[in-house]
């Protein structure tokens, strides 16, 4: 994929009535943190940005950030909303060098779960993690992670050693030794009540036609027989 172009300008002044002025003029606050230089205070064109932010992306690459004709490498690390109206409020970035690690929440793509046999058993898919946390090198930083569930039985999970990693790259959780779950299989609880339901109906209905242990059970009346 195509490095994603972020343009910024230096930003002269600061301040809360400084930010809002420049709200204003249709530009976002923001500041570049990180690596071998001090933090920078910049902004950034509202429409231009809020586009970008929508892809999947922009929130898992890096980045190629133009700060007036000087280009640096960087990963968005916050994004500020206003509560209620679609505007950018403040943005951070972080600039990165090559031979650090970094550490990246990156979305779990799920492959082949229309041929995995729980589904095709009936079950429904349910995904437990929809990102992961994982540490890599720049180079190495995955746009996704996909996570196969072709080999899904029912009733049964996938867990973070199931997954296949991209090359060099390292799940945080599972270093830690959590072993989380990404995805189950199960079959839809309404259909499993149903057929509880049903069960114990049987089961009752069973119960009310049979007498009981020790009991003799009279003998049909034929036509004619005495009251």
């Amino acid at each position: 994929m195509a490095t994603i172009e972020v343009s910024a300008a230096t930003r002269a002044t600061q301040g809360t009535g400084a930010s809002r002025r420049l709200r204003r003029t249709g530009r976002v606050p923001g500041i570049i943190y990180g690596g071998d230089k001090p933090a920078q205070v910049v902004d950034f064109h509202h429409n231009t940005l809020f586009h970008q932010l929508k892809l999947e992306a922009f929130h898992a690459s890096i980045l190629s950030l133009d700060l007036d004709g000087t280009k640096e490498r960087v990963l968005l690390r916050d994004v500020q909303m206003h509560p209620w109206k679609n505007e950018i409020l403040h943005l951070d970035f972080q600039r990165i060098s090559a031979n650090r690690k970094i550490h990246m929440k990156v979305p779990l793509h799920f492959a082949n779960a229309d041929v995995s046999a729980g589904v095709k058993g009936g079950g429904i898919i349910n995904h437990v993690l929809t990102e992961l946390d994982i540490s890599c090198l720049p180079d190495d930083l995955p746009e996704y992670i996909e996570v196969d569930l072709s080999h899904l039985q029912l009733g049964h999970s996938v867990h973070l050693n199931d997954v296949k990693m991209p090359k060099g790259v390292e799940s945080v959780q599972l270093v830690r030794g959590d072993n989380a779950v990404v995805a189950t299989v199960q079959v839809p609880r309404a259909i499993v009540e149903e057929v509880t339901a049903a069960a114990a109906v049987a089961t009752t209905e069973g119960a009310v036609a049979a007498p009981a242990a020790g009991e003799k059970k009279e003998p049909e009346k034929k036509e004619g027989d005495k009251k």
